[in-house]
């Protein structure tokens, strides 16, 4: 018998609604950020010659940042300055953040809602209002941290921090830690009221204490809220520059102990007092700060997020 061939799938329609929504979307991003991404990336590239017009460089522009004198030493302390700024809020925001999110997420925590807002409060306010209102707080002339710290009888630790080269990146860095520490104990709430009760429970049969319990089976379930709280911070910081403009202005002071890839990309880009603008070397700043930045996203997307999946499976 002659079989009969088989029936033709009817192919489904192509979902156009998907592209009437995502169409507005992508024009705007690529717009506001590819493009702009890419042009800085090829104006990286090249260099104002004798008459004043582009010329094309190469990777010139990233060597003379590198290891010209005039260049490389403000470019490596910007560097490392970033990276003193990103470690303090690892191991000092992060951490508190996650002690405040565990307390807040027990289950008996009168007052709960008030302490969640007047602790995420800092974060909503200006960066500009938050710098500003430190450097009053701070100022050894007619600030209150003089008279607030001999109350407590420990005046003699004052100094004038924003002043000085070695504790005013300290500083600064547990201002932004106090005005965003918000961020990363809302995201660790979230993850904390996300375990299961049960587990819980049954651990607490078990006769095992709080301690035990919170770094043997909370912390263990909240490791991928740890690193995106790590990967947010990391992009966040080398992304900086408000602070630091707004309390240290953009030479970033006392001689450029504050200095970091922002500042030094303004400074560099636009020019300042009596420092012309470079817009090339501007973009090589940028691009260096796009690199590094996708560096640590590609560390933590193929270490710990591969890690963590397998970890899971």
């Amino acid at each position: 018998m002659q079989q009969m061939p088989a029936p033709k799938r009817k192919r489904k329609p192509f979902p156009t609604h998907i592209l009437v929504f995502l169409a507005p979307a992508t024009l705007l991003y690529t717009l506001f950020m590819i493009y702009p991404l890419i042009d800085s990336l090829r104006l990286s590239m090249f260099a104002p010659n004798e008459q004043g017009t582009e010329m094309f460089v190469g990777l010139q522009n990233y060597v003379t940042l590198l290891t010209d004198e005039l260049w490389s030493e403000r470019f490596w302390g910007a560097l490392r300055n970033n990276f003193i700024f990103f470690l303090v809020h690892m191991f000092v925001q992060n951490p508190v953040g996650l002690l405040l999110a565990a307390l807040l997420s027990r289950r008996v925590v009168p007052g709960r809602g008030t302490y969640r807002t007047a602790l995420f409060l800092p974060t909503m306010l200006s960066v500009v209002i938050v710098g500003f209102v430190w450097q009053l707080i701070l100022s050894p002339l007619w600030g209150v941290a003089e008279g607030m710290m001999k109350i407590v009888g420990i005046e003699q630790f004052f100094k004038p921090w924003l002043g000085l080269e070695g504790p005013a990146l300290i500083a600064l860095a547990l201002i932004s830690v106090w005005q965003f520490i918000g961020i990363p104990m809302m995201l660790f709430y979230a993850a904390l009221l996300g375990i299961p009760d049960e587990l819980i429970e049954a651990a607490t049969v078990d006769g095992a204490t709080s301690w035990s319990v919170f770094w043997k089976i909370k912390f263990p379930l909240i490791l991928p809220t740890v690193g995106i709280v790590t990967i947010l911070t990391y992009v966040g910081n080398f992304n900086a520059f408000d602070l630091i403009y707004t309390t240290q202005g953009a030479l970033a002071g006392p001689n450029f102990s504050t200095d970091i890839m922002g500042t030094f990309f303004y400074r560099t880009f636009f020019g300042f007092q009596l420092q012309l603008g470079n817009p090339t070397m501007g973009a090589t700043i940028a691009a260096m700060m796009f690199l590094i930045i996708l560096l640590g996203v590609l560390i933590y997307l193929y270490g710990w997020q591969r890690r963590m999946t397998t970890y899971e499976i």
